[in-house]
C-alpha cells in the first residue's frame, strides 16, 4: 500500500524568472490560473473521439484525440487531447471502503481465491483528466503510439542539425514564464531560490497527486533564461546545479520527510521543453523518462563539469526519438556516410 504523506504546511513563494512524455507540470493549456475544488466544466462543448492515441492498461491510462465545437463552431469543430488516468490508492480511504459494505459483483470462486467487481463511491472513483486544447498536430504526434529509435548525437551533430532544427520549431515555453512569474501555480511551490542566476523553483509534477510517496515526483526550474538543456552546460553553472541538488533534497526532506538517498535526481535529454529544469522522484518509481537512454544523474553531471568544462559540448548522447519526428530523419542523413 502507497505511504500516506504527511499534512503540508503552505509556503509562500518569492520572486523572479524559464522551459513530454505523459502529461504533468511539462504540458501545460494556455490559460493561466490555479486549481480549486469547485466545479468546472470542460472548455469546450462536446467530445467525439476520432482516434485511440495511446493506452495502456498496465498503468491505467488512455490518450483521446478528439473533435470538438463541432454544434457551435459552424464547422468540422476543433481538435483535442484528452487523457485519462485512474489515481493511485490512498490507504485511509481504500481501508474506510472495505470497512463498509462495498457494491460488488463476484467474477469467480475457487477455495480461498475470489475475485470481484467493487464499485466504489462517487469520492472514490475519480479519474484524472488532462485536456489539451485546442490542440495542434504537432500534440497529437507528441501523443500517438509510435516506434521509437536510438540515435548517437556527436557534439557536431548538436551543433549542426539538432540546435537549428529547434531554433526552426516555435515552441512555446510561456506556461513555464507563468510559474516563474507567479502567474500561475503559486499555491502549488514547494521551495523557491529566487537568485536570478542560481536560484530555481520547486514545484510537484502534475503527473503527482501529492497524497502519497510512492510515485512522488518534483520539478525544479531554474529561474536563470537562455538556458536550454544539458548541451549548454558549462562550470559556469555549477553554483544553479549544486543549489538546485542540495536545497532541493533538502526541501523534500522537510516536506515529504524523504530523505535524498531514497530520491532520483536528473536531467533529461533529448528533453520535453527546452528551458533547463531538473526532475526529483522517489527512488522505487518508474517515473517515465527515467531510463538510461534519457536520465542523466544530476550529481554526475555536476562531476563531469568538474572534470572536463567542455565535456556536453563534446560528448556525445544517446537518446531516443520517435520514428516519425523529423530530427531523426535530420540526424541519420546528416551520419550517413
Amino acid at each position: 500500500m502507497a505511504e500516506a504523506v504527511p499534512p503540508q504546511p503552505k509556503r509562500k513563494r518569492e520572486q523572479d524568472a524559464e522551459d513530454v512524455e505523459a502529461p504533468g507540470t511539462e504540458e501545460k493549456g494556455a490559460g493561466v490560473g490555479n486549481g480549486t475544488s469547485t466545479p468546472v466544466c470542460l472548455p469546450f462543448s462536446g467530445f467525439r473521439v476520432q482516434k485511440v492515441l495511446r493506452e495502456s492498461a498496465r498503468d491505467k491510462i488512455i490518450f483521446l484525440h478528439g473533435k470538438v465545437n463541432e454544434e457551435s463552431g459552424g464547422g468540422d469543430g476543433e481538435d483535442a487531447v484528452v487523457i485519462l488516468e485512474k489515481t493511485p490508492f490512498q490507504v485511509e480511504q481504500v481501508a474506510q471502503v472495505l470497512r463498509g459494505s462495498p457494491e460488488l459483483q463476484l467474477q469467480f470462486s475457487n477455495d480461498i481465491y475470489s475475485t470481484y467487481h467493487l464499485f466504489p463511491p462517487r469520492q472514490l472513483s475519480e479519474v484524472k483528466t488532462t485536456v489539451v486544447y485546442p490542440a495542434t498536430e504537432r500534440h497529437l504526434q507528441k501523443y500517438l503510439r509510435q516506434d521509437l529509435r536510438l540515435i548517437r548525437e556527436t557534439g557536431e551533430d548538436y551543433r549542426s542539425v539538432t540546435l537549428p532544427h529547434l531554433e526552426s520549431q516555435s515552441l512555446s515555453i510561456q506556461w513555464v514564464y507563468n510559474i516563474l512569474d507567479k502567474k500561475a501555480e503559486a499555491d502549488r511551490i514547494v521551495y523557491e531560490n529566487p537568485d536570478p542566476s542560481d536560484g530555481f523553483v520547486l514545484i510537484p509534477d502534475l503527473k503527482w497527486n501529492q497524497q502519497q510517496l510512492d510515485d512522488l515526483y518534483l520539478i525544479a526550474i531554474c529561474h536563470r533564461r537562455g538556458i536550454r538543456s544539458l548541451r549548454d552546460l558549462t562550470p559556469e553553472h555549477l553554483p544553479l546545479l549544486r543549489n538546485i541538488l542540495r536545497e532541493g533534497q533538502e526541501a523534500i526532506l522537510q516536506r515529504y520527510q524523504m530523505p535524498g538517498d531514497r530520491l532520483r535526481v536528473y536531467l533529461h535529454y533529448l528533453p520535453s521543453y527546452y528551458h533547463l529544469h531538473v526532475h526529483f522522484t522517489a527512488l522505487g518509481f518508474e517515473a517515465p523518462g527515467s531510463g538510461v537512454e534519457r536520465a542523466h544523474l544530476l550529481a554526475e553531471v555536476i562531476e563531469n563539469l568538474e572534470c572536463d568544462p567542455r565535456h556536453y559540448q563534446r560528448r556525445t548522447l544517446t537518446f531516443a526519438l520517435r520514428a516519425a519526428d523529423p530530427l531523426l530523419r535530420l540526424l541519420q542523413e546528416a551520419q550517413r556516410p
